[in-house]
């Protein structure tokens, strides 16, 4: 596979992280280092929240290994959103996951506003990764307003359904002249590495990890998922066939 590059950075795991819904700070740290990840996203009320209770999220997260992405959960519109985004430059960040979800039931992103959050936060010079539908046209549109990269849902978020989309982020992979995230839905393992196998460029993945039952476990299994399809797409497999093809011959009586 080609070399990930968002941001002028370069990744060597293909597997990111929210940190969001752990059950402590230590959970978080130890998830993150069996995960090997090089980029998580924090929200910013989460780091507010964290930093007052005197138990920063932001310690649970090596900053020399690991970029850490503020995410703008909770924005209903795109004017919040940029609220988001210009307090978190003016405290050091410059990753910037823009999620603009006002429907509290299915939490779908609002492609209108998240289009208009991509242009004014990629004019701030930060790197922006839109959280968008599966929606080709869009994925363009962001791409063509600045967005480093575009993060197709695979389903609703936190719904561990897997990639219902996986028609349309087929063609956003194909379209779209920027990296690919899959990102919300992603339920177990596999899924992530059906997305790696369809030619995403990398996966995103929350509650999968942090509901689980072993969390730091899990996060290895998504680990190591997203490592093997990335082997198997550099292996080159063959192409699936619509008949049956005879491992061994077949006419060895004649």
């Amino acid at each position: 596979m080609k070399p990930l590059i968002i941001g002028e950075r370069k990744f060597t795991n293909r597997f990111f992280l929210g940190t969001g819904k752990f059950a402590s700070r230590e959970q978080t740290k130890a998830a993150l280092e069996a995960s090997e990840t090089e980029l998580v996203t924090v929200a910013l009320t989460r780091v507010h929240e964290t930093e007052a209770a005197g138990d920063s999220i932001l310690g649970a997260i090596d900053r020399n290994k690991i970029e850490v992405m503020l995410n703008t959960s909770g924005a209903r519109n795109a004017a919040e959103a940029v609220r988001i985004a210009k307090i978190g430059k003016a405290a050091g960040f410059n990753w910037l996951k823009i999620e603009i979800h006002p429907d509290a039931r299915y939490l779908l992103p609002d492609p209108v506003e998240t289009l208009k959050a991509v242009e004014e936060c990629a004019k701030l010079g930060m790197v922006v990764l839109p959280y968008i539908n599966a929606d080709p046209v869009l994925a363009r549109h962001c791409e063509e307003a600045g967005a480093a990269a575009v993060m197709p849902l695979g389903s609703p978020i936190g719904s561990n359904l897997g990639l219902r989309t996986r028609d349309m982020i087929a063609i956003i992979i194909e379209q779209c002249h920027v990296p690919v995230v899959v990102d919300a839905g992603i339920g177990l393992p596999s899924h992530a590495a059906e997305a790696i196998e369809l030619g995403a460029d990398a996966v995103l993945a929350n509650t999968a990890v942090a509901a689980a039952g072993d969390p730091v476990k899990m996060a290895e299994a998504f680990k190591l998922a997203v490592r093997a399809a990335e082997i198997a797409v550099e292996a080159r497999p063959p192409a699936p066939r619509a008949t049956a093809s005879a491992t061994s011959p077949m006419d060895i009586f004649k």
